[in-house]
């Protein structure tokens, strides 16, 4: 088959470049140009060979089962848990993903986040626009060097996040599925004995069945009321109602949160909270990175449909 006859299913606009890329070597479907969804996919099934999709729109058992020649799944993301892999395995498709080059970008966010957070630099903008501070100075906030940072999750993202920490002179400690011997880092069996022994706990780890809402009441309550968290992971790694009651009741001290559990819709309750930092799920959304994720999907789905070896496999 040529790569002119591949038919790639685009789900959502995620990216123009990637747009543009994908139409000039395959037959491209925007899914999102045709309201009727189902009535598409019924006409089109024979003719969609790959999908590229992101942590917005899934790709469950129901999407695979109404594509009959479906052979690969080409995520614009570094996370796979919009994808059923379990299914995708079982019924021999491929899944790729963009690792590696967005974790500089995220591990700048995460420091970010922090930097916001404490210093309540947000917040500051807001009093300046506001024409506050012909009124008075601005409060006093929370030091960020020094402090101790615990990071959940050491992989490529935590690591590159513990090495900005310490430049900040802040001493790392880190929980995650197994002790990295090769990590100078203190190693936490269990997520609480992390929190009760860190003043920022990072959130950095992959979204699974086991790392969903990993930050639970008991968690939040071993962080305390001096306790900042922070989550460049996902949504679903944080218990969302008991860390809004926490950051209500002031039984944390702040958060800083890229992601949410029903993104886009954030809870109502954070808005008027100024010990809150929200962003839209943008840590890896610079032009750089988003270009080279972007040159990593096509490169997988060229990799596939001439027989060569994936370049970033996940199934």
């Amino acid at each position: 088959m040529s790569m002119e006859a591949v038919g790639v299913l685009m789900m959502s606009p995620m990216n123009s470049y990637l747009e543009e890329e994908l139409d000039k070597r395959f037959k491209l479907f925007r899914l999102w140009n045709f309201p009727q969804k189902d009535d598409f996919l019924k006409q089109n099934s024979d003719f969609i060979h790959a999908i590229v999709g992101n942590p917005f729109f899934g790709t469950d058992r129901e999407l695979i089962d109404s594509l009959p020649v479906l052979e690969i799944v080409s995520s614009f993301s570094v996370g796979s848990d919009h994808v059923d892999l379990a299914y995708c395995k079982e019924k021999g498709i491929s899944v790729t993903n963009t690792p590696d080059v967005l974790n500089e970008d995220v591990a700048d966010t995460a420091i970010g986040l922090i930097l916001a957070t404490l210093r309540g630099i947000c917040e500051c903008d807001r009093y300046v626009r506001a024409r506050l501070w012909k009124k008075g100075d601005f409060k006093l906030t929370t030091k960020f060097s020094g402090k101790k940072v615990g990071i959940i999750g050491l992989g490529r993202i935590g690591t590159a996040i513990a090495k900005r920490a310490e430049a900040f002179n802040c001493p790392i400690s880190y929980y995650s599925r197994s002790q990295k011997p090769e990590s100078k880092y203190k190693y936490f069996p269990s997520v609480v004995e992390l929190a009760s022994d860190c003043d920022i706990l990072v959130v950095a780890c992959a979204l699974t069945a086991e790392t969903r809402h990993i930050i639970n009441r008991q968690v939040i309550d071993a962080l305390g009321p001096k306790g900042f968290l922070i989550n460049i992971g996902r949504g679903p790694h944080i218990d969302e109602p008991e860390l809004v009651s926490a950051l209500v009741e002031r039984r944390i001290a702040g958060a800083g949160l890229d992601v949410f559990e029903k993104e886009p819709h954030v809870p109502e309750e954070l808005f008027g909270l100024d010990n809150v930092v929200l962003l839209p799920h943008v840590a890896s959304g610079t032009v750089e990175t988003r270009n080279a994720m972007a040159d990593l999907v096509v490169g997988n789905l060229e990799a596939h449909f001439s027989k060569k070896p994936l370049l970033t496999p996940v199934v």
